[in-house]
């Protein structure tokens, strides 16, 4: 069987490296779930952080490669933010404060060590 053969350029979101946006899109979302006029209360700010956050680690991951430390980090930011959500007794707006600070703390780390995945095609 033939190895895959790259066709073309790395995957870029707006033209940056995939993880570094997405990151930065669950910061966003960790802080937007803070505001009052939104009408989400603790528990369900908890969850739409730790869904968003499990959705930014499967998108990096399949979006990056090597895929392992992409998975590997985006759990552990998934876990954190389900800790820090249901876990600790932090108010809503610290527990936004944790992910922010959690997703550029990983963000940083996993942009050292993964880069995006090219486009892919079987050789015939």
């Amino acid at each position: 069987m033939s190895e895959p053969i790259s066709t073309g350029r790395p995957v870029t979101l707006f033209g940056q490296e995939p993880a570094v946006i997405l990151y930065v899109a669950n910061a966003l979302v960790a802080f937007l779930v803070t505001i009052p006029q939104l009408g989400l209360t603790e528990t369900s700010a908890g969850y739409v952080m730790t869904i968003v956050s499990g959705v930014v680690a499967l998108a990096v991951a399949v979006l990056t490669r090597p895929w392992v430390v992409s998975a590997l980090t985006g759990a552990l930011s998934t876990i954190l933010a389900g800790l820090a959500s249901f876990g600790l007794p932090l108010t809503e707006q610290q527990s936004a404060t944790f992910v922010i600070l959690v997703s550029a703390v990983l963000g940083l780390v996993l942009r050292a060590n993964v880069s995006p995945r090219g486009k892919y095609a079987l050789a015939a």
